[in-house]
């Protein structure tokens, strides 16, 4: 008996190192050619050219996509805790990755998959759609998920969630070609970031999961569901502790 359990015993330890070395071929492999964080310190949106008539109106504007970079200390703290609660609550709290929220996810995943109700919900955080925006591809591979997992955890050591925060909100994509809040905010309020309602920032902190960004600019955009239930919310689910 002894014997037997010695035997399972070391079985199960040898399985275990294969595991162990396997992994971390694994994420050696992967590591190869990822790219390099440090360019993400030296981001410079491609802004827009505002032309202006000496009284100071807007006579033009001229650029392939509409961005307008803003500081995330000019960013109202409305809009920061609007975006938190609709894409990452636990943002102040993980290191790059939300394991609870993967857990959910794969649970849910199952889930929809087994009784074919109901729709399957990501567990991206704010860390990962910035590594996705700014140094990978959108392609759904299990390569492309790893790759996103070694880059997201350098992300969070090289910037603290402040500096984290300011790229997302610069480089998100809003609909009607707008790159960053700041943007989203004059193509569909015709208002600067201080100026938006409490309505209005629970639409915009909406979009990203939004069925269609696609809406029609000569109108005024409807309050959506989503919004509706963020408005809500979003100035009490998030709070920053001090900077990191």
């Amino acid at each position: 008996m002894l014997r037997l359990l010695g035997w399972i015993f070391t079985a199960g330890f040898m399985i275990f190192l294969g595991l162990a070395g396997a992994f971390v071929y694994v994420v050696w492999d992967v590591s190869k050619g990822l790219p390099d964080t440090k360019q993400l310190a030296s981001y410079e949106p491609p802004v827009m050219t505002r032309i202006h008539a000496s009284d100071g109106s807007l006579l033009a504007e001229y650029a392939s996509e509409r961005r307008l970079f803003v500081p995330i200390v000019a960013v109202p703290r409305k809009l920061i805790e609007a975006y938190i609660s609709a894409e990452d609550k636990t943002f102040y709290q993980h290191a790059g990755l939300d394991w609870r929220g993967i857990a959910a996810a794969g649970i849910r995943y199952v889930n929809v998959k087994l009784t074919g109700k109901g729709d399957i919900v990501g567990a991206s955080t704010i860390t990962q759609q910035v590594a996705k925006n700014f140094l990978l591809s959108n392609e759904r591979t299990l390569e492309r998920k790893l790759r996103e997992a070694i880059i997201v955890q350098r992300i969070e050591t090289a910037f603290n969630k402040d500096q984290i925060l300011e790229l997302y909100l610069n480089e998100i994509y809003l609909g009607l070609n707008s790159y960053g809040v700041a943007a989203a905010s004059l193509n569909y309020f015709g208002k600067s970031l201080n100026d938006l309602t409490l309505e209005e920032v629970a639409y915009l902190a909406a979009l990203p999961k939004a069925q269609t960004t696609t809406i029609r600019s000569s109108t005024r955009p409807a309050r959506s569901s989503a919004a509706t239930g963020c408005s809500s919310r979003c100035t009490t689910t998030a709070t920053s502790p001090s900077r990191r």
